[in-house]
């Protein structure tokens, strides 16, 4: 078979990239559960009607279609499969589903691959791993979580702070405030003005603005005005009072934005008693998909802005409903993909070995393979991840392969005497050299090299 070639956007680690992603995952998953979240698993795919109903996403779509399907047949929309572009799109479908199961607010968590036909780029990938939380309530769900949902976001990356991942900034603003105001200006088609601010960062605020004016209908005056509060940023109340200052000098003030504002500012003042300096107001924060409708958050690693966002959300009111009754939630994901991948690019966490065998059983013989086999046995019903060397070569050769595989220990299994009696068992610390006398019943080797463990790069 010719070597093949690769694929871009799918990643795949090595195996020391494998033990960084899943104890990134192990940390997650635990701040989730500590703060009562439940896990859950959806399919992958979706009615491609559903998927494309949910913003600018029918770009990045992949369909689903069996290799022997009649090609001139007619694409039925409503019939046809999608993969899931994102995690809220597949749980909000769930609840409807479930909705007589669960109690409500229903606190979710979910770790999954999503697929998006992207370009792919430094850490934008088209599969990758997600990892979401959501609160959502039955007919109604209160303010508080929009501000609880970030914090504790901000727990599970600070969690990683002793491995060396950077600190985060927790970019927050709130689609009332920006909706407000646009309407206070004259602009009705709101969603158009949120796609091009959202764009700001990729393409500059000259790009925005003829955007603004092309796509949403907006003079050259009102563009400036929506650049202007684009441009407020800040961690404390003083961001509310620009704001207003900014709507009464263009006469943009609204009901919508005044209500916006007060969500805002409270979020803002929780943030500074709980997690002083990582929630930020920034008011260019847009996100792109249209079912927001109360707070949004964008995430990024100081020190690493080029990443873009790792983790990203907001509140939604209207994405779920039965007709009946309305499921509104708030909800945040992070790319757990994009994170790993620079955490790994950029040499800021390691994994202390490649495998999780902790000790490497020597094998003296092929006719006393089961003698190692034993010993290996022994061991690993007492939690030692143990393999036995795969010949009976040379110890020496047997060492270099627990070498080349990061295997910190090398255990002897006792031959005879020449005069018959049994000698002890010995086991080799092969970094140090020390060796001595074991035996596979109670020996157990040091906690911090029993499992692979992450550390700072």
């Amino acid at each position: 078979m010719a070597r093949p070639t690769p694929l871009s956007g799918f990643p795949e680690w090595l195996p020391e990239g494998r033990i960084v992603e899943q104890h990134v995952l192990d940390v997650l998953r635990r701040t989730f559960e500590l703060h009562g979240f439940a896990g859950i698993e959806t399919r992958a795919v979706e009615p491609l009607d559903q998927l494309l109903r949910k913003g600018e996403t029918s770009k990045e779509v992949y369909v689903l279609r069996r290799l022997q399907e009649d090609p001139d047949a007619p694409a039925e929309r409503a019939g046809q499969l999608g993969l899931h572009f994102d995690l809220t799109v597949p749980f909000a479908r769930y609840v409807l589903e479930n909705a007589g199961h669960l109690a409500f607010p229903f606190r979710r968590y979910q770790i999954q691959k999503v697929w998006r036909g992207e370009r792919p780029q430094d850490g934008r990938f088209r599969e990758f791993v997600q990892a979401d939380i959501d609160v959502v309530g039955a007919g109604a769900l209160p303010y508080h979580y929009e501000v609880e949902l970030p914090l504790v976001m901000a727990d599970a990356l600070g969690a990683l702070r002793d491995l060396g991942v950077p600190p985060v900034r927790i970019l927050v603003n709130n689609r009332k405030v920006a909706e407000g105001f646009y309407r206070g200006l004259g602009l009705d088609v709101v969603e158009a003005v949120l796609r091009g601010i959202d764009k700001l960062d990729k393409i500059g605020p000259d790009a925005v603005a003829e955007l603004l004016v092309a796509e949403a209908g907006a003079s050259a005056a009102q563009a400036a005005a929506c650049l202007e509060l684009a441009g407020v940023r800040g961690e404390d109340a003083t961001v509310v009072d620009r704001v207003r200052e900014i709507a009464a000098r263009h006469d943009a003030s609204t009901d919508l934005l005044e209500e916006g504002l007060a969500e805002l500012g409270a979020l803002v003042a929780a943030a500074a008693e709980r997690a002083p300096g990582v929630v930020v107001a920034d008011l260019r924060i847009a996100r792109g998909l249209d079912y927001y409708t109360g707070s949004v958050y964008e995430t990024v690693l100081v020190g690493h802005e080029d990443l873009g966002s790792i983790c990203s959300g907001g509140r939604y009111d209207t994405l779920a409903s039965d007709g009946a009754t309305t499921y509104p939630g708030v909800g945040l994901s992070i790319g757990v993909s994009r994170l790993v991948s620079r955490l790994l690019s950029a040499g800021l966490v390691r994994a202390t070995r490649s495998v999780p065998t902790a000790v490497l059983v020597a094998v003296t013989s092929e006719e006393r393979r089961a003698q190692s086999d034993a010993v290996a046995a022994a061991l690993r019903a007492r939690g030692v991840p143990t393999e036995v060397a795969p010949s009976a070569a040379k110890f020496g050769k047997q060492i270099r392969h627990a070498d080349r595989r990061g295997i910190p220990f090398v255990w002897f299994v006792g031959d005879t005497t020449d005069d018959g009696a049994p000698r002890q068992d010995e086991v080799k610390d092969i970094r140090s050299g020390e060796q001595v006398v074991a035996d596979a019943a109670s020996w157990t080797p040091p906690a911090e090299d029993l499992l692979p463990r992450v550390v700072t790069g």
